[in-house]
């Protein structure tokens, strides 16, 4: 029998054996097709055929297609998109347009007057988030609180809004949590829940209509409608 012939023998025995220890394993036949790479390897080597395989470790030393400008969201992530400081937030006792609720709908709901736009200023986000990081934002927030608590006649409607990426299902929820996530501060500084309605849009009203980097910027964010009672 010739050394390469035998070789090759000598690893199918050893698959044979492999799959008969592993009888009644749901992983059998598995480590029966691992055993035949390794024999056919084995036969590769010895006839001359190069092999350069090994572990990756890490990922620059991954090679691959090149990254193009996407976000990589699907719509299962929509089952992780509310957190634990969404739901534990009250729920408004009323909601505009309700019967009882002494307000009219969202749609009478309208932009701050000339003399209220220095307060009302629009809260921006980054790609695919929620959370507020700007201290400019943060002290708008701030602003919005205090003439919400001196003016306990007015009503507030908080759209939140997405860029144009991704699908329409994980921007309508992407832009609740946005608008959520401003609700939560004003409460914590002292408004009235009850004055307050998140409403999402996701990326149906985009502020801008173009396709750059700095019109999904003004898009990702939550702006204000008022109503005085």
């Amino acid at each position: 029998m010739k050394k390469g012939s035998f070789f090759a023998f000598l690893c199918l025995c050893l698959a044979i054996g492999l799959a008969g220890c592993q009888k009644g394993k749901k992983n059998g036949w598995d480590d029966v097709k691992t055993a035949g790479r390794y024999m056919n390897r084995g036969i590769d080597t010895m006839f001359g055929k190069p092999y350069d395989s090994r572990m990756i470790d890490k990922e620059n030393e991954f090679s691959g297609p090149n990254k193009e400008q996407f976000i990589g969201l699907k719509d299962k992530d929509l089952h992780t998109q509310f957190t634990a400081t969404d739901m534990a937030l009250n729920q408004p006792s009323v909601f505009p347009g309700e019967k009882g609720s002494g307000l009219p709908g969202l749609q009478s709901f309208y932009a701050p007057p000339a003399e209220l736009v220095a307060i009302f200023q629009m809260i921006h986000f980054d790609t695919n988030d929620a959370q507020i990081r700007s201290t400019k934002d943060l002290e708008t927030i701030r602003k919005i609180a205090d003439y919400l608590k001196e003016h306990s006649s007015v009503y507030l409607c908080l759209e939140g809004h997405c860029d144009e990426r991704a699908s329409a299902a994980y921007n309508m929820a992407l832009g609740t949590r946005r608008a959520n996530q401003v609700r939560g501060l004003l409460v914590k500084q002292g408004v009235d829940v009850n004055h307050l309605f998140p409403i999402s849009y996701g990326k149906e009203k985009p502020l801008v209509p173009g396709h750059e980097e700095s019109d999904w910027q003004q898009n990702r964010r939550v702006e204000f409608k008022l109503y005085q009672k």
